[in-house]
């Protein structure tokens, strides 16, 4: 998987609050959604989102992460 593109998911799906949001927002299954997230904590060997059936949330690497990726895609 392309972890430009697993940064980019991991961006959005936090802005939107949600998977399916984020699928909708990014052109892509939900499905396809969830592998890049689960790609990418496995590259990070850390949880990065907790997820539940009605919202999802930043776990302490998440929100270490997500500083980092926001500046990586402002490059």
């Amino acid at each position: 998987m392309d972890r430009l593109t697993a940064t980019r998911v991991f961006v959005t799906v936090v802005e939107q609050g949600s998977l399916t949001q984020a699928a909708e927002r990014l052109d892509m299954s939900t499905a396809m959604v969830s592998r890049y997230l689960v790609a990418m904590e496995d590259w990070l060997g850390a949880r990065l989102l907790h997820r539940t059936t009605r919202r999802i949330g930043l776990t302490e690497a998440g929100v270490s992460a997500l500083s980092s990726c926001r500046q990586l895609l402002d490059l």
